[in-house]
């Protein structure tokens, strides 16, 4: 084997575990390897340990369509999603190759050569791993740190204090009063899950979200897998859900109005005509602005119906020693406070990326079909869908780079770079009012005004340029250095 690598996955969670997978199937003996952080595969999964956890998209587009999920549930749980994760690994080959407790420090592009030079640190060594190319499926969000605002008076609480993130193994909450702090998709399914034995849980809230209930299992998928073969339903059902996802998308953004009438009627069915749903559950913002949040059977509203669960909306002016005190007032007495206030956005790298020793400022940059990022070579960050399953995307740009891989290989090429044109007007990189974007859309690249410099989030779009269509554009520029050993002979 060279000592250099033809590719180097930053990752072993979901995507990264996805793309080895497609790697390995086009270069069965690939010279790449994996880089995992932690000491476990499953990314996400295996780091988020809250009560109930559980995916918020439907697991036939959030699971690989190469090793289709099975499973009766349309939202999983957490512990499901991060066994399917490890049994592909195990299935395809993947687990020898990746390296534990391995948390990349740097990256640096030489032109001299037309080579990544990470730099590695293990058990507090640092170590140096060369490689062709770089596929970053590090996440978009902080593993070690947590949006965590701070709440005036929190000292003077006397219970506990727990950000889902780190939620403590074995932490018994039955019987206990219980405030969750955040209305995202954590909350909503915290809310429900710890009032099954806690002796009540209100969830405190700012600003409201969207909450649609939907089949724990989808009644279309039980019916076609009575009727078709197995494989059939499932390439059936994957399909079926992901243009129902783009429909409905594309209708909340053409006649929002509608799509929030539809949805405050059915929030009303579930919890009656009586219940404040214009106070907790109609945001200032229109649907799909930012995802809507998903619970199974109406879990949520079956806690609030049952006296398990309450909401309250408004402005936290303090904790006290008994719990919450809101700005109107309002006391909320608890035992353990959840600060379910979101997660701290990453865009997929916590260690700088040069080139020849020069640190890249990403927004400085545009981003190339939303995949790559002008001036810089051979590297693709994963950032996946915010309207869709994350996996369709990421599983999208994989592909991508293996199409790269595969024609630099033959042409024995050794670089590939996107060069954006002068002037181009400066979009951010996504239309999406959450939080955690929000808080950091200033530092991102940024779209462009045109393709191929547009990032529209959209698979069936994306399924064209990034699958279908050419590689060689006037925008990517491809290129060898003669002394080098090609991509081809370092292979063999």
């Amino acid at each position: 084997m060279s000592d250099v690598l033809d590719l180097v996955i930053i990752g072993a969670g979901l995507s990264g575990i996805g793309a080895a997978c497609r790697y390995v199937t086009e270069f069965p003996d690939g010279n790449f390897t994996v880089l995992e952080s932690r000491d476990a595969i499953g990314g996400t999964w295996d780091l988020f340990r809250y009560p109930g956890i559980r995916s918020d998209s439907d697991m036939l587009t959030l699971g690989y369509d190469f090793r289709p999920w099975k499973g009766a549930k349309t939202l999983a749980d957490g512990p499901a999603i991060r066994d399917y994760v490890r049994d592909t690994s195990r299935e395809y080959g993947i687990d020898p190759k990746v390296q534990f407790n391995s948390r990349v420090i740097s990256t640096d592009f030489s032109t001299t050569e037309d080579i990544w030079t990470l730099s590695v640190e293990t058990d507090g060594q640092t170590r140096e791993i060369r490689t062709r190319f770089i596929l970053s499926c590090a996440g978009y969000y902080h593993y070690d740190k947590a949006h965590d605002p701070v709440f005036a008076g929190r000292e003077d609480f006397q219970g506990d204090v727990i950000h889902p993130q780190f939620w403590p193994e074995g932490f018994d909450y039955a019987d206990k009063r219980i405030a969750i702090i955040g209305s995202g998709a954590t909350a909503v399914t915290l809310v429900p899950e710890l009032a099954k034995t806690a002796a009540h849980v209100t969830q405190i809230q700012r600003t409201p979200s969207y909450v649609a209930a939907i089949p724990s299992e989808d009644p279309i998928n039980k019916l076609t897998s009575k009727i078709m073969p197995e494989s059939l339903s499932i390439r059936f059902n994957r399909w079926k859900n992901i243009k129902l996802s783009q429909h409905f998308y594309k209708r909340a953004q053409s006649d929002p109005a509608r799509a929030r009438r539809n949805l405050r009627k059915a929030t009303l069915k579930a919890l009656g005509e009586d219940y404040p749903v214009d106070t907790h559950f109609n945001p200032p913002y229109n649907p799909w602005d930012q995802r809507l949040c998903m619970v199974p059977d109406g879990d949520m509203f079956t806690a609030i119906n049952r006296g398990k669960a309450s909401i309250v909306t408004g402005h936290i002016d303090r904790f006290n020693s008994e719990g919450v005190r809101m700005k109107d007032g309002t006391q909320i007495d608890a035992d353990v406070i959840v600060t379910a206030t979101g997660i701290e956005l990453n865009y997929s790298t916590n260690y700088p990326v040069m080139i020849d020793g020069v640190t890249q400022v990403a927004n400085d940059s545009f981003t190339y079909k939303g995949v790559m990022i002008s001036g810089v070579p051979n590297i693709v960050a994963v950032f996946g869908y915010t309207n869709a399953s994350w996996t369709l995307r990421a599983d999208l740009m994989s592909r991508y780079v293996i199409r790269l891989i595969k024609h630099m290989k033959a042409k024995g090429l050794t670089r590939v770079v996107p060069i954006a044109p002068e002037g181009m007007e400066r979009r951010p990189i996504i239309d999406f009012q959450a939080g955690y974007m929000q808080r950091v859309l200033h530092e991102m690249p940024c779209q462009g005004d045109r393709m191929p410099w547009l990032n529209v989030q959209n698979y069936k779009h994306d399924q064209k340029v990034l699958i279908e269509d050419a590689l060689d554009d006037e925008a990517l520029h491809f290129s060898r250095i003669e002394s080098q050993t090609s991509l081809a002979e370092a292979a063999e």
